[in-house]
């Protein structure tokens, strides 16, 4: 019988799950095996190549594309919005997860505005860090408005929500319309009276116009705080105003509860923001989101009907998903 150079099947069976598991489960490099099995670097290439054809190895390539996808069409189905879903490994910290998050948003933005718009912008963590990642399209006739005040006893908020608006603005070659009021008057009547101030009109005006609303949700639970609850804007008085009336989150500064109702809640009638009644009439609402902790808000949101499109990373994607 004439000599071979192939071991029998069974030692090289034994061969090819020994170098397989050295080099998909330890890391090995071929050079390190082969010294170990005493054999040629050519020969634990052939061994794997064998294991691989052998099902002693089944390789597998998980596309965070394809898991997107999927996630993106899970949402669409079950909650009738358009999802798109930033792929990211869940050590992502909050900060890096919050900017991976607006930067997609901000590319995205750019396919929802185009001439002769009317866009309704709030400001915020998640809305600041959005503009920041703004691609420019120039456009004709569009105005940029500010959704609600930003004014609180220690600042006129003037400075921070403007630098969020120009730059908005800039991306689009947009007219900017601010809104300077305070985010909360002291006294439900200041705003009736405000209201009917022609200046202030002229803004409400805007927002029954809006084609487009851009927006963040507010959590106190999130590890990025929401500007309002950090910015000096709530005392105790309304913390406790707040836990009393159940509510759990807020959209440009008006609040809601975990079912989606915002009716009832006493803080809603000295807040600026936009009617959440009217706002579900504009034909786009941008959500912005990142992090679990905004999970409550976010399913109160749709809830609430406040949301066509929603920008958020996988990992609340999926627990969104999971939902109901």
């Amino acid at each position: 019988m004439p000599a071979t150079d192939s071991p029998p099947r069974d030692q090289k069976l034994i061969a090819a799950l020994t170098a397989a598991q050295l080099y998909y489960l330890q890391d090995r490099t071929m050079e390190s095996i082969a010294r170990e099995l005493g054999t040629s670097r050519s020969s634990v290439s052939r061994l794997l190549s064998f294991a691989r054809e052998s099902g002693l190895v089944d390789i597998r390539i998980n596309s965070p594309v394809e898991r997107v996808d999927m996630l993106e069409q899970r949402l669409r189905d079950r909650y009738r919005i358009a999802a798109h879903v930033v792929p990211m490994p869940e050590i992502v910290s909050e900060v890096e997860r919050l900017e991976r998050v607006a930067l997609t948003a901000g590319r995205l933005v750019s396919q929802f505005i185009d001439s002769n718009m009317v866009v309704g912008v709030a400001w915020g963590s998640t809305l600041s860090a959005v503009s920041r990642g703004l691609t420019h399209k120039e456009t004709h006739n569009t105005t940029v408005v500010q959704l609600n005040g930003a004014a609180n006893p220690q600042t006129s908020g003037v400075e921070y929500a403007s630098d969020i608006l120009q730059r908005f603005g800039s991306a689009f070659g947009a007219q900017v319309q601010q809104f300077p009021v305070p985010a909360f008057f002291d006294d439900p009547a200041t705003r009736e009276a405000m209201w009917r101030e022609r200046s202030t009109r002229r803004v409400l005006q805007l927002h029954s116009q809006m084609d487009v609303a851009i927006f963040g949700l507010g959590s106190p639970e999130a590890e990025v705080p929401s500007h309002v609850y950090m910015g000096g804007y709530l005392g105790k008085e309304d913390y406790r105003s707040l836990r009393e009336d159940r509510a759990i989150g807020d959209l440009a500064t008006v609040f809601f509860r975990a079912d989606g109702s915002w009716q009832g809640i006493r803080l809603n009638a000295r807040a600026t923001g936009p009617d959440l009644g009217r706002l579900r009439r504009v034909p786009r609402r941008v959500c912005v989101v990142a992090g679990l902790p905004k999970l409550a808000s976010l399913r109160a949101a749709i809830a609430a009907d406040l949301v066509t499109d929603v920008v958020l990373d996988e990992g609340l994607a999926r627990r969104l998903s999971e939902e109901g």
